[in-house]
Formats: structure tokens, C-alpha cells, sequence
């Protein structure tokens, strides 16, 4: 069976392997499969790195099988026909200015969670190609589910993606995490962590259901493997209530509680957290801590405050009092923990004072996970070539909501600074 076989006979037969595949051997399976329903294709899986700066191949040693040089194994983000594809989350074709061959990149993606890139080397002479079979674009669907599920009973694909060893505090916080980005009917959302190597208190996590998503931004004190426990401890015990059907309160108590009966006061987690309702796009929130939250609404860009109340694991005992705002369909909501806000530039001018806002602007035309990235890299270049002396999360939010009624006006905070 070959690409001139009907598409639903050979995607199925694809399918079919690499379900049937070991979690390891799943590369290799799907590129064979794939030559082998194609004939006289070639392919190869890029997997994105850590940074989301790099796509790096699953099998090294082809890169001039698909038009780079030999010791160009990993590809960029930026100006590559698989950046082109894995940014616009769209296929994109090439002619390779080195062999002439006709490279199609399909992305690799579950849900809104960006996981690679298919490259397919098209069969033919330079020219005269063979049409792009129907079957392949579902095919590179199914192999990035496969690979999601797969990525769970193997480290391959972790090893892959870590261009260099990550800290102990950084695997802590990276298996913490949840999807760093997602698309549904709702919300499309995106996040990212900052020295994404050496990541070592900052933290966000998120879940959603058919009616509501929440969120928590978090910041541990400290520095290294110590701020690292110190923010799973309070982003589990935060999980353990919401699983539990506790509000984002009570959620606060909790975690407020468990981080103090280890530390007693000596150390603490700033966290904000959110609960959106899908229908209404009424925002419930508890401010207990650092991370600042960003609106973008029409042409205005603005912060949005609330009362702050005291970080999680101060006392123990402390009460979180709910603040409300809304929401509404077009709005673009970014938060960052304070190594983003109140990162210094060489002058000492504060990252959040201007710089920052500019960015939200400038960034407002992308999508939230090529948003994300574009502001991790504008917010390192702030540094202008020194080190960050804070580790950094960013996450955006575009609300779209559900059909529903409209939200009724939400007491509670407003704006407190915004430019037009």
C-alpha cells in the first residue's frame, strides 16, 4: 500500500503502528511507516527544546538528508521553515537551497500543546514532486497524540529536548507543570518559565472543566532545590483542595497551612490565583503575593491591582478574602511573577515601570505561546547582555468565553496604570 492507496486505508495502517509501537520506538515507527505508505518520502521528528528557542531531531545524523548543513542538528525557531511551521501552527513548504528538495513541515500538536515538528522530504526529482498525499496532515494529528501518551512511559523525549542538563531544582519544577499551552472553546493559554534550564521557585499551574478554568501563578522564596520544594509543596497542597471541591479561598488556606507547619513562618509562597467562569467571564481571585496581572482590552494596556494579602505560609492561620472582576470576549490577560515586574535594567529602571508595558503592545498581534516567547526574549534583552538575577514566569490568557449571558459589572479592583 502506497500514497496512491485511498487516504483512509493508509491512515489507518499508520495509525495502527504506532499505536502498536513501544513508547521508545515510536519515532522510528512512525518514520518508517510513513516512507513505507509514501514511497520514496523521508521524515524526520523535531521536538522542541526546553527554551523554545531550538526544534531538536528525535535521530541525529540526517540533517543533510533535509537540507542543513552536518553540523546544523538542531534547528532554530527563527527564520527555519520548522519555525515558520511550529509558530504559525501551520504547515509550511521549502525548497532546500542546499539539495533542492521540497521539505514539508507539519506541526506536532494535542489540544493547543506544542510538542514538534514532522518534517517530510517529498519524493521527486526538483520540480516534478508527488502531490502531498491526503492522509498525511491527520497522520501528523494521531503521531502527536501518540507521542503525548507515550511521553509518560519513557524519558526519551525529555532527554531530547534538554539541550543541556537541567538543575535538580529545575526537573522539580518542569514535572510540576501542567501543558505549557492549551486551545479550547474559552481561552486559548499559553506559559513559560525563565532560566528555563535553571528555573528555581516560579511556578504557574492551571486546570479546567466544562464551566470554569483556574489558575495560580506562584513564587517561592529562595533560590536553587530549596525554592523548588517549597513551591511544589504549595502548589500540591493548592491541587489537593481544588480536587477536593474547595474554592480558590480555600484553596489558599490550605496551601497556607502546609507551608507553614514545615517552615513556621520562615518561609513563604507568594501565588495569585484565579477562577474564571467560562459563560459569564466573571473572575474570582485571591492576591497572596508577588505576581502582577496585566490587561489588554481594545487599544488599552493597563495593570489591574487588588488587596494584597499575605504570602502562603506567613502564619498559618490566615483567612483570604475573594476579589472579583470580569472579563469579556477579545480581552488578553498576561501575568508575571516579580522577576518579570521588578526586574532592573543596568540603569536600575524597572522592567514593570515601562519596558514591560510596551512589550504586552507589541506582542499583542501574536498568538499566546509565540506572545509568551517574544516577551521571555524581550524581557532577557532588558538585561542587555547581563545575567537575570531572578528566576521569571510569564503566562497569557486570550478570553473568547462561552455562549451565555453577558457578565454582570464585578465590584472589586480596577485599573491602576495603563497607556493608551
Amino acid at each position: 500500500m502506497d500514497s496512491r492507496s485511498g487516504p483512509g486505508d493508509a491512515l489507518t495502517a499508520f495509525q495502527k503502528a504506532i499505536w502498536s509501537a513501544r513508547p521508545d520506538e515510536l519515532a522510528g515507527t512512525a518514520t518508517a511507516e510513513l516512507a513505507r505508505r509514501w514511497p520514496g518520502a523521508r521524515a524526520e521528528m523535531l521536538l522542541i527544546d526546553y527554551r523554545q528557542a531550538y526544534l531538536v531531531p528525535v535521530v541525529p545524523g540526517l540533517a543533510e538528508v533535509f537540507g542543513r548543513d552536518a553540523d546544523g542538528e538542531d534547528v532554530p525557531m527563527d527564520n527555519t521553515g520548522p519555525g515558520r511551521a511550529f509558530a504559525g501552527q501551520r504547515p509550511d513548504r521549502e525548497r532546500s537551497g542546499r539539495n533542492g528538495a521540497l521539505l514539508l513541515h507539519l506541526p506536532l500538536t494535542v489540544q493547543g500543546e506544542r510538542l514538534g515538528v514532522l518534517t517530510v522530504r517529498v519524493p521527486g526529482e526538483p520540480g516534478a514532486e508527488e502531490p502531498e498525499p491526503a492522509w498525511l496532515v491527520p497522520a501528523a494529528a494521531a503521531l502527536a497524540r501518540a507521542m503525548k501518551i507515550a511521553e509518560s512511559a519513557t524519558d526519551l523525549f525529555r532527554r531530547i529536548r534538554r539541550r543541556t542538563r537541567l538543575t535538580v531544582a529545575a526537573e522539580m519544577q518542569w514535572d510540576l507543570l501542567p501543558p505549557l499551552s492549551r486551545d479550547t472553546t474559552g481561552f486559548h493559554l499559553a506559559g513559560q518559565l525563565e532560566p528555563a534550564y535553571a528555573v528555581w521557585g516560579d511556578n504557574f499551574d492551571w486546570t479546567s472543566s466544562a464551566d470554569r478554568l483556574t489558575l495560580t501563578v506562584s513564587n517561592g522564596m529562595g533560590t536553587g532545590t530549596s525554592a523548588a520544594a517549597l513551591t511544589h509543596l504549595a502548589v500540591s497542597a493548592l491541587r489537593n483542595a481544588r480536587r477536593s471541591g474547595a474554592d480558590i479561598a480555600e484553596q489558599a488556606v490550605l496551601a497556607d497551612q502546609s507551608v507553614y507547619a514545615l517552615h513556621r513562618g520562615e518561609r513563604s509562597v507568594g501565588t495569585l490565583l484565579m477562577e474564571f467562569e467560562l459563560a459569564t467571564g466573571r473572575v474570582r481571585v485571591v492576591d497572596a503575593g508577588s505576581p502582577k496581572l496585566y490587561r489588554m482590552r481594545g487599544n488599552l494596556t493597563e495593570a489591574i491591582e487588588f488587596d494584597e494579602q499575605l504570602p502562603l505560609g506567613m502564619f498559618g492561620d490566615s483567612r483570604y478574602a475573594v476579589e472579583e472582576f470580569a472579563v469579556e470576549p477579545g480581552d488578553r490577560l498576561v501575568i508575571v511573577s516579580d522577576g518579570v515586574h521588578a526586574a532592573l535594567s543596568p540603569d536600575g529602571e524597572p522592567y514593570g515601570a515601562v519596558a514591560l508595558l510596551q512589550a504586552l503592545r507589541d506582542t499583542r498581534l501574536q498568538q499566546p505561546p509565540e506572545a509568551v516567547r517574544t516577551l521571555i526574549r524581550h524581557y532577557l534583552a532588558y538585561y542587555e547582555g547581563g545575567e537575570p538575577s531572578d528566576d521569571a514566569v510569564i503566562v497569557c490568557i486570550d478570553w473568547d468565553g462561552l455562549p451565555g449571558p453577558a457578565p454582570e459589572p464585578a465590584a472589586g479592583p480596577g485599573p491602576v496604570s495603563g497607556e493608551a
